[in-house]
């Protein structure tokens, strides 16, 4: 693929773009040979570019986003350049405001396009959030690896009455306070506990029983947790918070595990648990290999199912 082709691919997928999120070019799915480690998104009108390893034809492929811009919606380029130590950004074209957020189906999330780490957003998740916006009205919810709160803010939206947010950066829990005031949430039914999740689970205990649980984890984080040994410990309490009927919502983005990881320590520790679905996964973030790709596993409780 070339990068005339790129722009070819940029300006079909650009057709029907709103002030909405929208991945342009996914590279990282493994369908475009020889740009694995690019991506593109539009964001309203800046422009998002992310680079996962040096590009040995980077200047003409920035001059190729110049000239996309100049008939696109977009005023603002920003690369990132990942394979650099520290993830430097840096606007190539235009200007940032000082406030960014991102739109996802009419939602609000706070954007930092300039870190050197993740910008705020998991744009992938879009189908998880929306499944939760669909599932939540009248429950309390748990949101476990909570992030910047994007899943507790779909919950409010759909009907939740209570949510407990559960994270152990304090950062990340501040930026999703702003994400609900943002969305204009009231947040005295949302909770933000800067916890350990494998070392408080007491303490999460005492806000259940949970009606519906969202477990989005790192799949591997220094000190915090690690999928192929910790995940098998949530699994196991499930039963001791989940309310009778509690839906469950097991996110996995390991590569180098499949559906079949969670479902099987399903049966092995919580067998009340009954596998329902995987979500669909955003249609422009198709991969090669489907089962390498995100996993959003719906799971249904019933005390009545041995």
């Amino acid at each position: 693929m070339t990068i005339k082709d790129i722009q070819t691919h940029l300006q079909e997928n650009s057709k029907d773009l709103t002030n909405e999120f929208k991945r342009l070019f996914h590279g990282r799915g493994g369908l475009y040979e020889g740009w694995k480690h690019l991506t593109i998104d539009s964001i309203d009108d800046i422009l998002s570019v992310a680079l996962y390893f040096e590009e040995e034809n980077e200047a003409e492929l920035i001059e190729m986003l110049k000239s996309y811009i100049a008939s696109s919606r977009h005023k603002t380029i920003v690369l990132q350049r990942r394979y650099i130590k520290g993830a430097p950004s840096e606007v190539i074209v235009g200007e940032l405001a000082d406030e960014l957020f991102v739109i996802e189906n009419g939602m609000k999330i706070k954007l930092n396009l300039l870190s050197n780490r993740n910008s705020g957003y998991f744009p992938d998740m879009k189908n998880g959030r929306e499944f939760v916006k669909s599932n939540s009205k009248d429950k309390s919810v748990l949101n476990l690896f909570s992030y910047t709160c994007a899943f507790s803010i779909a919950a409010m939206m759909g009907g939740a009455y209570k949510v407990s947010n559960i994270d152990m950066s304090k950062g990340a829990l501040s930026t999703g306070r702003t994400n609900h005031h943002l969305n204009d949430i009231d947040t005295r039914g949302v909770s933000f506990h800067p916890y350990n999740i494998l070392k408080s689970f007491s303490r999460i205990k005492k806000k259940g029983p949970y009606d519906l649980i969202i477990i989005d984890p790192p799949t591997f984080q220094k000190g915090s947790f690690e999928a192929t040994k910790d995940y098998r410990k949530l699994i196991m309490k499930l039963p001791q918070i989940a309310s009778e009927d509690c839906t469950l919502l097991a996110c996995l983005n390991s590569p180098d595990l499949d559906m079949d990881f969670i479902k099987e320590l399903i049966k092995e520790l919580a067998p009340t648990f009954k596998f329902v679905e995987r979500l669909e996964n955003v249609k422009e973030f198709a991969s090669e290999d489907e089962k390498r790709s995100l996993k959003n596993l719906v799971f249904q409780r019933s005390i009545n199912i041995v």
